[in-house]
């Protein structure tokens, strides 16, 4: 279960997500959100049939934690009122730094949360500023820390990297932050200039360069490297972690996993069909008040949709791509990209080198030529 709260304070430069700031929301609030996500769930259920149990629940955004450990309770709630958890099950929520405290914390855990996500980005001033983040560079660390007091065991940091402006020194000392925090989880995702963000438009104004894919690269490896001595591993291309921290969630996406999407503009997957939410908070809570769910269109995929999803989402893992899965042509390019030194076999599963991973988008490509 993946469910979207679409609220933020601000918005960030660089973000293209389905977010609305107090000014964009046309009186939608949270507790609006939340009735309408309650209509959601029980008419999921029932388009569903017989009571299903949840391997994992993921609350994300926007910014979550805007609505405070109470309230993101009720989110629980709501969704176990119509859904059962499987023992063991991860519930995650992803959290702003500065909207978190030890209470918070306390709070979520006593709710039924096992995994925090928290935004941390950098902890260079300026590339914070550059991202337009406004949590202050100590921020995320420390609230890690909170979490795991709290008996948070699986705690994640987010970080991207290339901001215009970031040196090396600045990246290091971002996972060095993160590293001494104790968490068993870091994603880093290279900055990506998305069209229609404030960043797109400063870049296209000449206020800042691009993105360099020969200085992403060398970040990359930088990452990898820090990341890997300090005993968190790859697990796909942008996540690592200490053993058992993989998030699940995650993971049941890349593994071709089915899932609810729940909120505005909320994305899912169930047999065979995907579908996407009407993306306004309003026009969602409409929908619902009309006793409709608030889909605004879907698709059906079929095998060659299906095959394609499989191999790149497979590819960007480390337990890697079943050979099994390949028809001849691919085999025979898999083949060549071995010799080139981009795949490696391991059992009956090729796997992205070292290099393969900085190319990892060219090897899919042309895996699937």
């Amino acid at each position: 279960m993946y469910v979207h709260v679409p609220f933020c304070a601000t918005r960030c430069g660089y973000c293209d997500f389905n977010t609305y700031t107090p000014s964009e929301l046309g009186g939608a609030n949270p507790d609006g959100w939340l009735a309408a996500l309650r209509i959601e769930l029980e008419l999921a259920a029932r388009r569903l049939g017989d009571r299903r149990s949840l391997r994992t629940v993921f609350v994300g955004g926007g910014t979550p934690s805007m609505l405070g450990g109470k309230g993101l309770a009720a989110v629980l709630a709501a969704v176990l009122e119509h859904f059962d958890l499987e023992p063991g099950a991860e519930v995650t929520t992803e959290s702003n730094p500065e909207s978190t405290s030890p209470a918070f914390f306390a709070e979520l855990r006593a709710a039924g949360f096992t995994r925090i996500s928290l935004g941390m980005q950098s902890t260079a001033p300026h590339v914070l500023a550059a991202l337009d983040r406004v949590h202050s560079p100590g921020r995320a660390p420390a609230a890690a820390i909170e979490a795991r007091a709290a008996g948070f065991e699986h705690v994640n940091l987010d970080l991207i990297y290339g901001t215009p402006g970031e040196t090396d020194d600045d990246l290091r000392a971002s996972i060095d932050a993160a590293i001494g925090a104790g968490v068993d989880h870091v994603s880093a995702y290279s900055l990506i200039v998305e069209d229609g963000t404030a960043l797109a438009r400063r870049v296209r104004r000449g206020e800042i360069a691009a993105p360099d894919d020969d200085v992403l690269a060398g970040r990359y490896e930088l990452l990898d490297a820090r990341l890997s001595d300090a005993g968190l591993h790859w697990y796909e291309v942008s996540n690592w972690s200490r053993p058992g921290g993989e998030c699940q969630h995650n993971l049941g996406y890349w593994q071709g996993g089915e899932w609810w999407g729940a909120g505005p503009g909320a994305h899912g997957y169930v047999d065979g069909t995907r579908w996407w939410n009407v993306k306004h908070p309003n026009a969602y809570a409409s929908e619902l008040a009309a006793g409709r769910l608030p889909v605004a269109d879907s698709e059906v995929l079929d095998d060659t949709d299906m095959h394609v999803e499989a191999v790149m989402l497979q590819a960007r893992l480390r337990d890697g791509l079943a050979v099994d899965l390949l028809d001849a042509d691919e085999l025979a390019r898999a083949e060549t990209l071995r010799g080139d030194g981009l795949l490696l076999r391991r059992d009956d599963a090729l796997v992205l080198s070292d290099r393969g991973r900085l190319l990892a988008d060219a090897v899919v490509r042309d895996l699937l030529a």
